[in-house]
Formats: structure tokens, sequence, C-alpha cells
């Protein structure tokens, strides 16, 4: 059984807002940093759409990262403290590494980041801790995937990139269970091409791009309820195959208005690898 075989409609849902970008005649942008004074820290603007995000626990076993572009797993980690980032860099990332490399059969993966989150009411990102993402999004693209490659490894950048590439997240709550700002991952076959907007995102000394995502009455949108620090879940944001795979996979924070007012605030982490396959 695969999740493209289970009823969907018949799964427990929840109806939430997402924020979808507004189609604008000019390019998007989103700066990571607090901008430049009379600078907007963004030129786009969102609109919130309610849409059913249906909770895949009962099913959460049957979900394949080629399948929808995201995968639940559960993995405990030996790390005590995620706010400790030398302990996530010599602890969580041997883990994560070995954890992609079994589920993906890759060959090799290079882990290039990681953000810890935690949301305070309120607060902004630039400001200190970074807070729950919540506007649609996807983290690289057709271009970005590969040019993270050569940015990040370029003495064997053109070498891996005849192998098959891909660009996953690995995303856990380091508290839990989670309630307040759960996120929400779109099934990556009912995304259409043209809903994927190529968006600047603007570092001080680099500027990448993502896909910022219109809205499509279309898109099937997924979440694991009440999830804890031992699940995982993995976001596909890039994958060099174009012949069947899922490549592109949205996701955002939402606010579930089933949660208890006073659920404890979200706290969670994710790394972004580079997974690469033999030519």
């Amino acid at each position: 059984m695969c999740l493209a075989s289970i009823d969907v409609d018949g799964l427990p849902a929840v109806d939430a807002e997402l924020n979808y970008l507004v189609p604008m005649a000019e390019r998007p942008r989103n700066y990571a940093y607090e901008p430049p004074v009379g600078t907007p820290r963004s030129n786009a603007t969102h609109e919130a759409h309610r849409l059913p995000i249906h909770d895949v626990r009962p099913v959460a076993t049957e979900t394949a990262l080629d399948e929808a572009g995201f995968g639940i797993v559960r993995h405990r980690s030996a790390v005590r403290d995620f706010w400790d980032d030398d302990e996530i860099r010599r602890t969580y990332y041997p883990e994560a590494e070995a954890l992609l490399k079994e589920l993906t059969g890759a060959e090799r993966v290079f882990i290039f980041d990681h953000t810890t989150r935690r949301h305070i009411p309120g607060m902004e990102d630039w400001r200190g801790v970074r807070q729950p993402a919540r506007r649609v999004h996807v983290d690289h693209t057709a271009r970005s995937g590969p040019q993270r490659v050569r940015d990040l490894l370029p003495a064997e950048a053109e070498r891996l990139l005849r192998g098959r590439v891909q660009i996953v997240n690995l995303w856990r709550p380091i508290r839990g269970p989670v309630q307040d700002a759960p996120l929400a991952v779109c099934d990556a076959r009912s995304v259409a091409p043209d809903d994927l907007v190529p968006s600047d995102l603007v570092y001080q000394h680099r500027t990448g791009e993502t896909y910022s995502v219109t809205y499509n009455p279309a898109h099937r949108w997924f979440y694991l309820s009440a999830m804890k620090p031992d699940e995982a879940l993995l976001i596909k944001c890039f994958d060099s195959r174009t012949d069947g795979p899922a490549r592109f996979a949205p996701h955002t924070a939402f606010t579930d208005p089933t949660a208890p007012v006073d659920a404890p605030p979200r706290e969670s982490i994710e790394i972004r690898t580079l997974v690469f396959h033999p030519a």
C-alpha cells in the first residue's frame, strides 16, 4: 500500500489558513536579515486560504519521499540539548547522515546547515530566535539546487551533478507533542509547475533562490498530529530526476484551530542536506 492508494478524504483533517503568494508582476524578494533602512523585509504580499490539512497519523508508514515528496520515520536521537550547536554537529549530524543514507539508499549525504526554531508570539526572526515559517514555500528551485552543490563542493560539483542529487530537509520537534504551529507539507503530485514562483532570498553575502507558491485548489495538504521528538519528517526540496519522482514539496507552519490555547510553544530543528546517488 502507498499514500496514493489511500482514501485521503477519509483521513482526519483540520481546516486551517495557509499563506500563499499573491501573483505579482515583479520578482518576489525576501530578506533573511534586517534589511537596509527604508527597504521592506519583502516586496511580496501573501493571502490566507482556508484548506483541509489531512492528518497522516493513521497511515504514517505509507508516506514515501519519492511518491509525495515527504516521508515520516520514527527515530530517537542521542542529542541531549538541541540548543547546543556543538552537540548538534557532533552528535546529530552523524545520526542524520546515517538515517538518510538508510532511507534513500544514497551513496553520500552532505549536511550543509541546520536551524532551530522556537515560537515566540510577536517576535520577528531577525530579532533573535528563528520563528516558524508561516508562508507556503520550497527551500530550493530547479536552478538553485545544482548551484548549492557548486557553491558548497566546488571541486567535486560537476562529477556529483552527473548523478542524481536531492536536497532533503530532516525536520523534527525538540519538544512535544506539537500542537502549536505544526508543520504542513503539500503532496508534490498536486502542485502544478506554474504554482512555483522563483523568488530571491537575500542574505548579507549572497542571494539564494527559493520557490514562493501561488494558490491552487488542487493542492493536497498533510501533517502529523501531536508529533513527538522521536518522530522525524523528511521533505523533498529538490530532485535532479525529472522522470517521475516528486521533486518539490511546498511546506509551511500553520495555526491549528483545534489546539488548546495554552499549548506549549513549538520548538523544532531542521537539518538541510545534499543527497547524492552515483551516476
